[in-house]
């Protein structure tokens, strides 16, 4: 599984979250919102098709801001910022993506 489909299945199975990614992809950096199992840049134009990954295999995850959802982008609600992909992988793992 790439990492951006098990951030997104992470969502699917922690509706209450939404997750925001930092990443490069392809030298670009990004930023990526995923809530509820989708996926949107917040800096490049997102595919309209759902199966066209948003963050590929390629890309470098930074950080991952971890919110209560729903985002409201004028009063996010963090409840863990910054959070590394080798501190994420504990909590995919315990929800079982």
């Amino acid at each position: 599984m790439t990492p951006g489909f098990r951030l997104e299945q992470y969502t699917l199975r922690q509706p209450q979250l939404v997750l925001l990614v930092q990443a490069i992809i392809d030298g670009d950096a990004d930023e990526v919102l995923i809530f509820r199992g989708f996926s949107s840049s917040l800096m490049h134009p997102t595919a309209a098709d759902p199966e066209v990954p948003v963050l590929p295999e390629s890309a470098e995850i930074e950080a991952i801001d971890i919110m209560v959802g729903p985002y409201n982008p004028t009063s996010p609600q963090y409840l863990h910022r910054n959070v590394p992909w080798a501190d994420m992988l504990p909590l995919l793992e315990a929800a079982g993506v």
